[in-house]
């Protein structure tokens, strides 16, 4: 039985205040759009939900759109028209697979854009491009620099959206003076449930539904609402307080980044050069392939992961730290990700297990 998480960047646990709030809301017929009594009550619980989202990014309640997940989210927004369009190498599958065509802005060794080949790039295109970054990485938690990369593509008359997944409730974000067009957000990254999500769209600005067939959510996503995920969502981001997320995650990053420094030399942390967020520790355990760790851990009941969680079962070497220059160091990779629940003795347990066998080679033994 697993009973150490430290992968909250796939999925955190979903939050007790969430639970109460979605099984409370279970039960009577609630369809937000219908008229009588039972479908008001739900639309007043799918306005409130939004709204927390609003307060929690800064954006205005009609700016949000409920969706599926981040990975629609992200495949809307990519859809607005563009004369060109920039990615960085490091975005997740979900953008990288909706923008196929899209030109790749390289980032140097610690997982920061290259701000003067975004400039560069842009200086090629006419008005009316595109740019795609997201707010922070989901493997390593490097911390793109916003601020900036608005700025250059508002100077070039281009359009910004923002994968925010990783960053909802781990960073401050404010939709409202960010400078992005647009905002993808998840659920179940922050104590929600899976299977919600939402797309931040600054007012004026056209949606692109993926599917057809009904009026929901103003005719810009079509479909009944998830009333119950959105609830989840809405209190989940309710409890979501970044500063509080730092104040208890960096001291247990430091903690484990202090002592497998010391006593794992060689190994070696991605984007420690840069700003990162305070759960993650994305690191490299020379000569040991990354599913080998995650399946030693898994054993002495640590659960870790070897960097995005999207295809069920595979563990590949990471195209974020490929990108960052890692070489061949980037199969040797795992991701930590710690949250809210985890405790100074989980990352005793998760360094504890790593050193083993980082230090007893081919005869480690994780439940000794």
């Amino acid at each position: 039985m697993l009973d150490t998480y430290l992968d909250y960047n796939a999925t955190a646990p979903l939050r007790d205040g969430v639970r109460r709030a979605m099984i409370d809301a279970m039960g009577p017929p609630a369809n937000p759009s219908s008229v009588h009594g039972y479908g008001q009550r739900a639309r007043l619980m799918v306005e409130d939900a939004r709204a927390s989202i609003a307060r929690r990014v800064g954006s205005m309640p009609e700016e949000i759109i409920f969706t599926s997940g981040g990975t629609e989210a992200n495949a809307m927004a990519l859809r607005q028209p563009c004369s060109a369009m920039a990615i960085s190498g490091i975005e997740h599958a979900a953008v990288l697979e909706s923008a196929p065509s899209a030109h790749h802005l390289p980032v140097d060794a610690a997982g920061v854009v290259d701000l003067t080949a975004l400039d560069d790039w842009l200086g090629q295109q006419p008005r009316g491009a595109g740019v795609a970054i997201m707010a922070a990485n989901n493997e390593t938690g490097v911390i793109q620099p916003m601020a900036e990369i608005a700025g250059i593509t508002a100077r070039h008359g281009a359009w910004l959206h923002c994968d925010a997944v990783q960053g909802l409730g781990k960073m401050p974000l404010d939709f409202s003076t960010m400078g992005v067009s647009s905002l993808a957000l998840s659920g179940h990254k922050i104590g929600g449930p899976t299977g919600v999500g939402a797309l931040v769209l600054k007012e004026g600005m056209p949606a692109h539904p993926l599917s057809r067939g009904g009026g929901q959510e103003k005719n810009r996503r079509p479909g009944t609402e998830n009333l119950i995920g959105i609830i989840g969502f809405g209190v989940a981001a309710m409890l979501a307080d970044p500063e509080v997320f730092e104040a208890h995650c960096r001291p247990l990053q430091q903690q484990l980044e202090h002592r497998l420094g010391v006593e794992a030399p060689d190994a070696v942390i991605f984007g420690q050069a840069a700003r990162r967020l305070a759960n993650t520790t994305s690191i490299a355990m020379p000569g040991r392939l990354a599913e080998t760790q995650v399946m030693a851990l898994d054993l002495a009941g640590v659960a870790i992961s070897a960097g995005a969680a999207c295809s069920s079962g595979k563990v590949r070497s990471s195209h974020v730290l490929e990108a960052m220059g890692a070489g061949d160091l980037a199969a040797s990779a795992i991701r930590i990700s710690s949250g809210w629940d985890t405790t100074a003795n989980d990352i005793d347990r998760l360094a504890e297990a790593w050193l083993r066998l980082y230090k007893q080679g081919s005869s480690f033994n994780p439940i000794d």
